[in-house]
């Protein structure tokens, strides 16, 4: 195949988050500060160290599917779903590709964990015999991808990319070099995560990652120093993925262009950052070369920002050796984290939306409850109130368990 390094703009995004069950609706919340964490309620909680998530609201999924399908299918394809019909009547990209052209990456970071849970209560309690025979189809990782390949006839390449926390930044990244190098036209892409569910709370909390606050206001609380772990959250935020030139024949509307992706692996430890932040920041050093970022750039960085103690130690370091230490300093930053939870294999997803949102509206978002900032995280957080101001390079870090790195790098598109 031809790499003829083609331009990538995304014209197409769809969105169910903790704070929104639409895009406008959760970027509306993101910009005024809105907190999306609050006590779960999927699950009675009274054994559980960790009482608060970041839950999607008032969602049905009989909006997007037939109940045969929601039955047959686990909450982190219904979310995804959701989220791909939304950009996808958003793009208005149906019908102007051919099927072998168009593909689907859908980053999920654990995949149909409830439905997991359920079927080996049952095992448990009623033998072997009552296991559903939908059972792997429902909780395998690929089903997001697949069903929504199904469901728009993409006969290109259908995947799932999982690299934990770097999952829904990993799968957009993945997904502009299909189309950078010619393979694909257009790619549905995005993230995806339900994974609220007792087991796996239970997990983090035992590894100690969670936040145990039972404070709504005082639980996900990226670069302050009383950070004690992260919130779990879920969502979908898919975006379609477009050829420029394809876009630009058919009169698409544009958010924007994905100008520029690294990726890294740490190769250090199956969960504790590098402290010395070397692939972190080589993967913010890849990003930023290819979307020819100069001093002159007015940057904003969605910051992976989980508010475990380490990682957003670690990300300051990552940021100033990427960018070098003034440059560090002016550039904004924000963890929309603060209000979403932490959304796991969705987290690069939704951070690619409030990035490229950013950008079309000159509004950096907060990080809410940000009221003891930490002395060793010492850039400009963008403390509790959104920030209008022009920018001109957009970067969103994306850092998962397993050494996982990846930062993409968005600009409004010019001719």
């Amino acid at each position: 195949m031809n790499e003829t390094n083609r331009r990538v703009v995304v014209t197409g995004l769809g969105a169910v988050t903790p704070v929104g069950n639409t895009v406008a609706e959760s970027w509306e919340s993101l910009i005024t500060g809105k907190n999306g964490i609050a006590p779960i309620t999927r699950f009675d909680t009274t054994d559980s160290k960790a009482k608060l998530g970041a839950e999607v609201k008032n969602f049905n999924p009989l909006d997007y599917m037939e109940k045969s399908e929601m039955l047959r299918s686990d909450r982190y394809t219904h979310l995804a779903v959701a989220a791909a019909e939304q950009a996808m009547k958003d793009s208005g990209v149906a019908g102007s590709v051919a099927p072998e052209r168009f593909s689907v990456y859908i980053g999920v970071g654990i995949g149909g964990i409830s439905t997991l849970e359920a079927e080996h209560t049952k095992l448990l309690q009623k033998g072997a015999r009552r296991v559903s025979p939908l059972f792997v189809p429902m909780m395998i990782p690929n089903m997001a991808a697949g069903t929504i390949a199904i469901r728009y006839q993409c006969k290109g390449t259908a995947m799932p990319i999982v690299t934990a926390c770097a999952s829904g930044s990993n799968a957009i990244g993945e997904a502009v070099r299909l189309i950078r190098h010619g393979y694909a036209d257009a790619v549905i892409s995005g993230g995806s995560e339900a994974a609220v569910t007792p087991l796996s709370i239970a997990g983090f909390v035992n590894m100690q990652a969670l936040s145990v606050s039972e404070d709504p206001d005082a639980a996900s609380l990226p670069f302050d120093r009383r950070r004690g772990g992260f919130v779990i959250g879920e969502g979908s935020v898919v975006l379609v993925l477009e050829e420029y030139e394809h876009a630009v024949s058919r009169g698409a509307r544009i958010y924007g262009e994905i100008c520029g992706y690294g990726s890294t692996c740490d190769a250090h430890h199956i969960t504790a950052p590098d402290p010395d932040a070397i692939g972190g920041s080589e993967a913010m050093k890849a990003a930023m070369r290819e979307a020819g970022y100069t001093e002159a750039d007015r940057v904003y960085i969605n910051a992976h920002g989980t508010g475990t103690p380490m990682n957003d130690l670690t990300e300051t370091v990552t940021i100033k050796k990427a960018m070098g230490e003034e440059a560090a300093r002016r550039a904004l930053v924000s963890s929309t984290k603060s209000m979403t939870g932490h959304m796991l294999g969705a987290a690069g997803a939704v951070e690619a939306m409030a990035c490229l949102l950013a950008l079309r509206d000159g509004i950096i978002p907060p990080t809410i409850n940000l009221l003891e900032p930490d002395p060793d995280c010492d850039l400009n957080y963008t403390p509790n109130k959104a920030v209008k101001t022009e920018i001109d390079l957009a970067l969103s870090n994306s850092l998962g368990f397993g050494g996982h790195n990846a930062c993409l790098a968005f600009r409004a598109v010019r001719g």
